[in-house]
């Protein structure tokens, strides 16, 4: 029977285990710590020899999890996460405490918690967010380091096996305006019949922008925006009050378009889709309060 217990399976080692493999680095992990590198080295060694299995492979400076390792560390924070939840229901059942790291898109950013967030907080008082804004290379870079817990893309379909998807979804794209202007009421637009008109675009390396030059090259055709913004919700703002067009994401137009502000233009010969995924590293402990964030966001911005 194995004990976690002074002197033997101790609770520092497996600490130190899984910072090295979340971390991949000896150095980093006896930073984030506050031990030295040789005392995170000694506990790894004194692990490893009482499993009787190497956990890393060691190769030009670079840790890499064996095969048996990864297997232990699954285990590990599946460990974690039972002695967390014991901690937790003891102390109080109903307190989730911590402070959740989300890296996602420029584009998704203001639209992430802006109809719910309250009731968020009225949900979890005790746990803080921290919302970075960046591309989606810097959230996986992000990611890869620890600095972050979990992504919220929209992007291409991404898998990639050393991240965990969490929930995901399509998104289609369209073209918008205001209500008031004329292609408004049309049953039908071409692709060719729009780019004459003035647009106000978001900047051209967001994935859905990429995917709309990508068609218009198809077609030789090109779109010259008079304006590009980030900011999608300012964007819609603009279309409702000019003769503007603009690309977007269904659900940023959403309310205006329930609302009657904006109009959705119909262009048969145009059919653009891509995602938005919660994705977490697979070597990532997902703690109690990473996983209530996970749940919260799943019901309330997948569904």
């Amino acid at each position: 029977m194995i004990l976690i217990q002074e002197g033997f399976m101790e609770i520092r080692n497996l600490e130190s285990f899984i910072q090295v493999a979340e971390l991949g680095s000896f150095t980093k992990a006896a930073e984030n710590l506050g031990y030295t590198q040789s005392s995170v080295s000694t506990q790894i060694r004194q692990l490893e020899n009482e499993l009787g299995i190497p956990l890393f492979e060691r190769i030009n400076h670079r840790v890499r999890l064996t095969e048996k390792g990864k297997e232990i560390l699954n285990l590990t924070h599946e460990l974690f996460r039972t002695a967390e939840a014991i901690k937790k229901t003891a102390d109080n059942p109903l307190t989730l405490s911590g402070h959740i790291r989300i890296a996602t898109a420029p584009s998704l950013c203001h639209w992430l918690f802006q109809n719910n967030f309250e009731q968020f907080h009225r949900h979890f008082p005790d746990i803080s967010l921290e919302i970075i804004s960046t591309s989606t290379d810097e959230m996986f870079r992000l990611l890869s380091r620890n600095e972050i817990d979990l992504i919220y893309t929209l992007d291409y379909h991404i898998y990639d096996r050393n991240y965990m998807i969490a929930y995901e979804a399509p998104v289609s794209c369209h073209f918008f305006c205001s209500s008031s202007h004329p292609l408004a009421s049309q049953e039908s637009v071409s692709v060719k019949e729009l780019i004459s008109e003035p647009f106000i675009l978001t900047e051209r390396n967001t994935s859905y922008q990429k995917l709309l030059d990508q068609h218009l090259t198809s077609l030789s055709l090109e779109i010259t925006p008079f304006l590009e913004l980030s900011d999608t919700s300012l964007i819609t703002q603009m279309l409702q009050k000019g003769r503007e067009i603009s690309f977007l994401p269904d659900y940023v137009a959403e309310t205006a378009v329930q609302e009657k502000k904006l109009a959705r233009i119909p262009v048969p010969d145009l059919n653009i889709e891509i995602w938005k995924q919660i994705l977490y590293h697979k070597n990532k402990w997902i703690s109690p309060e990473i996983q209530a964030v996970i749940d919260y966001m799943g019901k309330e911005v997948f569904q």
